[in-house]
């Protein structure tokens, strides 16, 4: 649970960004939008290999 509570402060915490870039085209806004998403894909990753751990070996 705690990799995805770190997805949602993350989500959270780029809002702002995302806000800056799509409505004023604001580029450095972007380019950290860019960034964050490439670490939540990174924490998806990860929780993805985690739930398959997990469900694999309670059988």
């Amino acid at each position: 649970m705690e990799k995805f509570q770190k997805v949602k402060e993350l989500v959270a915490q780029v809002e702002a960004d995302a806000a800056k870039f799509y409505e004023n085209g604001n580029g450095a806004a972007g380019t950290r939008v860019r960034k964050a998403m490439q670490d939540l894909k990174v924490l998806a990753q990860e929780i993805r290999t985690e739930v398959t751990e997990k469900k694999n070996s309670a059988k």
